[in-house]
């Protein structure tokens, strides 16, 4: 499992510049959020590697690397759940 954490991370950090210090995790409703901010890197879950996808209905499935307010931040763009 940690190797799988570790590759994840690797392929982030070579894949955006974004270094975030807060992260966010947007539900039902929320998903629109992202529009209000200024992006830096998108990417849908289904293509990182070892990342779980999403399975609530209605979600976008994102992994948004952004700024709010001059800071940094990383947000889920929808849930997923083990069960």
């Amino acid at each position: 499992m940690l190797e799988k954490i570790k590759s994840t991370a690797a392929y982030l950090k070579v894949n955006t510049t974004a270094r975030p210090k807060i992260g966010i995790i947007l539900g039902s409703g929320l998903g629109n959020f992202v529009k209000s901010l200024d992006q830096i890197d998108l990417f849908p879950y289904h293509e990182i590697p070892h990342f779980p996808v999403s399975t609530v209905e209605g979600h976008a499935g994102n992994l948004v690397f952004a700024t709010y307010q001059d800071i940094e931040v990383v947000i889920m763009q929808g849930r997923f759940h083990y069960y």
